[in-house]
């Protein structure tokens, strides 16, 4: 597998996943006739689902922004079937998203991304110029203190150590433990509060989604990037994707489990 493959893309089209999203947009109750941004949009499979709970996409904007000119075609073709809608998509950083945006918007969504971010102030306050007064900044993260339930953490304790007796084994690697990327360093739920809040933003809402993920989605996300990274940091992503998934199917069968429990932390907020 080549490494412009280990995208989010197989991960995200789970069905569990889209429902996580869905269930977030709801939760924004979204309004027609405005500009969305999408940030970090990857292949427009969230820009798809936002389009999906207007009832007049014609008359509302929606901007998909990423910094991977490759994922941005891919959701130009994603999209190319969708009739009626106002799309467009732009290649920025996230964190640029203050200069890239001239004119103000009345809602962002950031789905399961804001926790890649270093500097995570810097990034609210971007996106704090960039929305109305009033306006709504939306998003959620699986990785965050508290995604793991109790009755669960077994799984998760058991995979990674099947996967680095397997990265040793198969393929005589170790991860280098101290190379922490930013996923792997965690924010509370009440932290996230208080970054979005010191940073011109009101939490309209705040709530836990618990979701049942399958052995597919965790094979899957296995074979992205950012997560294999945090996972195994060091190592070549091919052999880390690897004994991620043989490790994954292994504990699955161990356990005799069909399902494992994770948190999704879902904030909607308002722009002072």
């Amino acid at each position: 597998m080549a490494e412009k493959e280990y995208t989010f893309t197989k991960f995200s089209s789970n069905a569990f996943y889209e429902k996580i999203t869905d269930r977030l947009i709801e939760l924004a109750e979204i309004q027609d006739g405005g500009r969305i941004i999408d940030l970090a949009c990857g292949t427009g499979l969230v820009t798809k689902r936002i389009m999906a709970h207007l009832s007049d996409a014609r008359n509302t904007m929606i901007i998909g922004v990423d910094h991977s000119a490759t994922a941005l075609r891919e959701a130009v073709l994603e999209l190319k079937d969708v009739k009626d809608s106002a799309v467009v998509f732009m290649e920025s950083q996230v964190e640029q998203l203050g200069e890239a945006i001239k004119e103000k918007v009345d809602a962002v969504f950031y789905c399961n991304a804001i926790h890649y971010v270093p500097d995570k102030d810097e990034l609210i306050q971007g996106i704090a110029k960039t929305i109305k007064p009033g306006g709504k900044f939306v998003f959620n993260t699986s990785f965050y203190e508290g995604p793991v339930s109790d009755d669960t953490l077994a799984f998760y304790r058991k995979w990674m150590f099947k996967a680095h007796r397997i990265l040793s084994r198969e393929h005589g690697l170790r991860a280098n433990k101290l190379d922490k990327v930013e996923s792997r360093i965690q924010l509370s739920a009440d932290e996230y509060k208080n970054l979005v809040e010191r940073n011109g933003f009101k939490i309209l809402k705040e709530k836990v989604d618990s979701v049942e993920v399958p052995l597919q989605g965790w094979v899957d996300i296995s074979k992205f990037s950012d997560f294999i990274e945090g996972a195994m940091p060091g190592v070549p992503l091919d052999k880390a994707s690897d004994s991620l998934i043989k490790a994954a199917k292994e504990t699955f069968k161990e356990m005799q489990i069909t399902y494992t429990t994770r948190n999704w932390l879902d904030i909607v907020a308002v722009r002072n």
